[in-house]
């Protein structure tokens, strides 16, 4: 079923009434993690000018004039920074021998994160922690969180847990994730079932290829933009043109006016181009200056030990103060008046008419 998505997403000729709607669409990576090149550039842009605006205020409002000089990062640097940490989730998935699911899954979640927040509020290496933790337990593979820390330098059960609330808010509690490498190995198992396509033409050395290269797009955002089974195809195609276009015909339609790889060529075309020429670690020296100068515009606010973050804190406990303080007095005020804090009890009629309304339900 999953590599028939690349098929059926690419051809017009299969979105007629007849034709069921693939599993993937009814997921929500399809309904709410899928962009364009030009949304994805546009949000990662506004969440930056954003970000700076309130850093840039804040900074002000400690000491005037302490923002002209700083430089802040753009968000091209931001993303060159979240990429480095997306290579190390290779690194110490092969460390605690994680299964590909989970590098997988916690790649995505790093991702996606950073589309709704920025490295100038948190660091993606606490973030990238806590997705890699986070996707451990989303994949059934879990690891207690003594184990997990106490193997990773400098690392600490808070660093994770502070974070993974919010982690999982900002994934919008959507954990679930189709990944590309599952797509190549079904299109790998439809392979051997043509009759066109002997042994010979399908040596295990192509699987191996391709799954590089899907291994590759994840240092891209090829996932973001395209459907799993369309990014396996694309892989499959870099190791084997060949059999990439056999399977592709091999899902034409009948009495299609052309071959079904020839409509796919131009998708196919833009996945290949991303992960050959995206598809690689950051350099190192542009990601160290990036990460310096970041030390100087992180948000205050979420500096430990700083002024904002010392009066953040300190306007968070007054608000909590004041909301456990209204709540008593309403309690106070309700029982002074001869009420129930929890609420009148329901008479005869309201209870008939509450039970009517059940049954009306059923």
């Amino acid at each position: 079923m999953a590599a028939d998505n690349a098929a059926k997403e690419a051809d017009p000729q299969t979105n007629s009434s007849t034709v069921k709607r693939p599993l993937y669409e009814g997921s929500t990576q399809y309904k709410s993690w899928r962009y364009s090149p030009e949304q994805l550039e546009q949000i990662r842009t506004s969440l930056n000018v954003a970000a700076v605006s309130v850093i840039r205020n804040t900074f002000e409002a400690d000491e005037p004039g302490s923002s002209e000089d700083v430089l802040f990062l753009n968000a091209n640097e931001e993303q060159l920074l979240v990429k480095l940490y997306i290579t190390k989730i290779p690194q110490l998935c092969g460390h605690f021998r994680f299964p590909e699911e989970v590098e997988a899954t916690a790649i995505s979640y790093l991702k996606r994160f950073y589309l709704k927040n920025t490295v100038m509020d948190w660091h993606p290496k606490n973030v990238m922690l806590t997705t890699l933790f986070l996707a451990t337990k989303t994949t059934n593979n879990p690891i207690s969180l003594e184990s997990y820390t106490s193997n990773i330098p400098k690392t600490s059960s808070s660093d994770v847990l502070d974070l993974e609330f919010l982690v999982s808010q900002s994934l919008n509690f959507e954990f679930a994730v189709w990944h590309a490498h599952r797509a190549l190995w079904g299109i790998w198992l439809d392979l051997q079932s043509l009759p066109d396509v002997s042994e010979d033409l399908r040596p295990q050395d192509v699987y191996d290829i391709a799954i590089k290269h899907v291994r590759a797009s994840r240092f891209t955002d090829a996932e973001l933009i395209y459907t799993p089974s369309q990014i396996a195809l694309a892989s499959l195609a870099l190791a084997s043109p060949v059999l990439a276009e056999r399977w592709a015909d091999s899902k034409a339609v009948a009495g299609a006016a052309q071959p079904f790889s020839a409509t796919l060529d131009p998708t196919l075309g833009s996945i290949k181009y991303i992960i050959t020429q995206m598809g690689h670690p950051p350099d190192v020296e542009a990601v160290r200056e990036v990460d310096r100068r970041l030390k100087l515009c992180k948000n205050p606010e979420k500096v430990p030990g700083s002024k904002a973050y010392l009066a953040r804190q300190v306007a968070e406990q007054q608000r909590a103060e004041e909301k456990r303080n209204k709540k008593a007095e309403d309690v106070r005020r309700a029982v002074n008046e001869g009420g129930d804090p929890f609420g009148s009890e329901l008479n005869e009629d309201e209870k008939a008419k509450q039970l009517a309304e059940l049954d009306d339900d059923d």
